[in-house]
């Protein structure tokens, strides 16, 4: 048991989730990393370098399961959970009508269910605990699309959690627990093959690429500040102020 705070990141493996994981033990969290690969959070554990700290839990976040052990073991480790970053997720771009159903199927699983199922779960532990965090990673594209990127289906869905963030700020807020969003454009990842960062770079008024840490700071500030709630912040370099 520990009197740390406690934050669950889901995708931590790699990208933004471990950013994210390294920000908040940087900051003295206890953090939960949840991916599908239990090899992979394991030598995110190795890099981040505080095996105290940093629990492993891996296991699909589609499946209702997996956010219930997220829990349980957050809470057997360290006593409860303060703050829950919704980050896995996956970006497919293509013309709407191609959108094959397995594509479908994927988006749905990991960015809309892999919301649903740990948020419910984290709702249920902060009320009752009068306090707590959650945070969404959504997408840039859900405030401003671009015909440049086509991707309506992954603006459907991110772009209803943009939405559903400040319905559920307002619905929590009777119980002290915040609800958020960091809504990043285009981040350097290896998601991002090299060959298309100079294309991608001129997607935002900056003229660059985001790193990880871009987002992390940003996940940090919201969840750190006492009288923020139900906004989603762009991290984006200005591509969603509009047209330039």
């Amino acid at each position: 048991m520990s009197t740390r705070q406690t934050v669950i990141v889901t995708g931590a493996s790699s990208g933004l989730g471990f950013a994210i994981a390294k920000a908040f033990l940087g900051l003295g969290y206890n953090v939960v990393g949840n991916g599908r690969s239990q090899a992979r959070l394991d030598e995110a554990a190795i890099a981040l370098g505080n095996p105290d700290r940093f629990l492993a839990v891996a296991g699909d976040i589609a499946l209702r399961d997996t956010a219930e052990r997220l829990f349980d073991h957050a809470i057997e480790a360290f006593g409860q959970v303060d703050v829950l970053v919704n980050n896995a997720g996956i970006f497919i771009a293509k013309p709407f009508a191609e959108y094959t159903t397995d594509e479908i199927d994927t988006l749905i699983d990991t960015n809309l269910r892999g919301f649903i199922y740990p948020s419910q779960v984290a709702a249920r532990h902060m009320s009752a605990r009068k306090s707590g965090h959650i945070v969404n990673i959504t997408a840039s594209l859900g405030l401003q699309p671009d015909r440049n990127v086509p991707s309506a289906l992954p603006v459907l869905i991110k772009g209803g959690l943009n939405d559903v963030t400040r319905g559920l700020a307002i619905e929590l807020s009777p119980y002290n627990v915040k609800v958020s969003a960091v809504a990043p454009g285009i981040i350097e990842t290896p998601m991002h093959a090299p060959e298309t960062h100079g294309f991608l770079s001129g997607l935002n008024p900056m003229g660059r690429l985001g790193r990880p840490e871009d987002i992390a700071e940003a996940v940090v500030y919201l969840v750190t500040s006492n009288f923020t709630n139900g906004v989603v912040l762009p991290v984006d370099g200005g591509s969603s102020a509009g047209r330039w």
